[in-house]
């Protein structure tokens, strides 16, 4: 009998439908493989000096949030990564977007200094993304002075930015910043404190941000610089003016205005903040802001940003039911019953970014 003959006689229906049946249970299992990688969501923690480190991988179900671009997440005034393992700054918010597809990255800056050495900082670790995703842009959110940090990166680096969206930002000073200054001294516009008082506050402020440091699992002797002083005067009216008129993209022309332009440079511009101190009477926090809020006189805040300062291209809200630190889902996850919750918001606003195809 021929080879070709024993073949034939061999690959009976008998026979043929099991091995049939292992192929295809072989191919129904490397497709199975291949969708699971694909359809995985990645959260980073970009605080270490050396590069990223991936926190968590989930499988997804839906792709609500998974964007072309990944998604970086910029910390405010004071602000860490993980402080210690056990506190979040974005209180759960990676962990809620990665279920959706999202590649997210959290990054670490000086937690105490102004935005333009925070922003070159934030830069750097923009261009280590782009080289650990193999993309050539990123989506970036900032919360509070992290909406400026943001802004200038965007301007000094367009190509490597397809979005911005600032949280509760105060792109035009706060006026919780301009109290402190004024009380201190209103008349300095120098780079370095004059008087003893304000030197060792600007001291105790740079003692916290090393302790940030620290706690977000930075080396001793990597702690990154960090100056009081220069983060209040950022923060203050007069600062933020000289900061928008470098980098004025899609900024209102008045500070109550609303921005003309929500597109600049191929970068779309995007905000969203709310107004109220005390959204929940269970968190100690928001008896602290209702304090730091009275410089504002009545006008609309959250405790350390006015509704008016906030605004940023297109204006998604600027009157959510949150404080400021609701609006990075802290602390605890003590929010305003009955208000969109901070998770919600952000990844509403991932699935616009989605949908734009960024």
């Amino acid at each position: 009998m021929t080879l070709s003959l024993y073949i034939r006689a061999a690959l009976t229906p008998k026979t043929l439908l099991p091995i049939l049946g292992s192929i295809s249970a072989g191919v129904l299992l490397m497709t199975m493989q291949t969708t699971s990688a694909q359809a995985a969501g990645q959260y980073y923690n970009c605080a270490n000096a050396n590069g990223c480190k991936l926190v968590d991988s989930k499988y997804f179900t839906s792709s609500y949030t998974k964007t072309q671009y990944p998604v970086v997440l910029a910390h405010g005034l004071g602000g860490f990564t993980t402080l210690f393992g056990v506190i979040d700054y974005f209180n759960g918010i990676p962990e809620d977007l990665m279920k959706g597809g999202s590649e997210v990255y959290t990054t670490k800056t000086s937690a105490v200094n102004n935005s333009e050495v925070r922003g070159e900082q934030l830069l750097q670790q923009v261009k280590t993304i782009a080289a650990i995703s193999g993309e050539s842009k990123v989506n970036l959110f900032g919360h509070s002075q992290g909406g400026i940090d943001i802004r200038y990166v965007a301007g000094v680096a367009p190509k490597y930015v397809a979005s911005v969206t600032a949280v509760s930002s105060p792109e035009q000073g706060s006026k919780t910043a301009d109290f402190v200054k004024n009380v201190l001294e209103p008349n300095n516009t120098s780079g370095e404190p004059s008087n003893v008082i304000t030197q060792l506050v600007s001291g105790v402020f740079n003692l916290i941000g090393g302790f940030t440091d620290i706690g977000s699992g930075i080396s001793f002797n990597q702690i990154q610089q960090q100056d009081g002083w220069q983060a209040l005067v950022a923060l203050s009216t007069d600062g933020a003016a000289k900061f928008n008129a470098k980098f004025p993209a899609a900024m209102p022309k008045n500070y109550c205005g609303q921005p003309t332009s929500t597109a600049v440079n191929g970068i779309k511009y995007y905000s969203f903040s709310g107004v109220g101190q005390i959204t929940s009477a269970l968190d100690p926090s928001d008896y602290l802001l209702a304090a730091t809020g009275v410089p504002f006189a009545g006008e609309s805040n959250d405790g350390l940003v006015s509704a008016c300062s906030s605004r940023l291209g297109y204006v998604i809200r600027d009157n959510y039911r949150m404080n400021h630190l609701d609006s990075a889902d802290q602390v605890l996850g003590l929010t305003a019953w009955g208000e969109s919750e901070p998770k919600s918001i952000y990844r509403t606003q991932v699935n616009r970014l989605r949908n734009a195809n960024l």
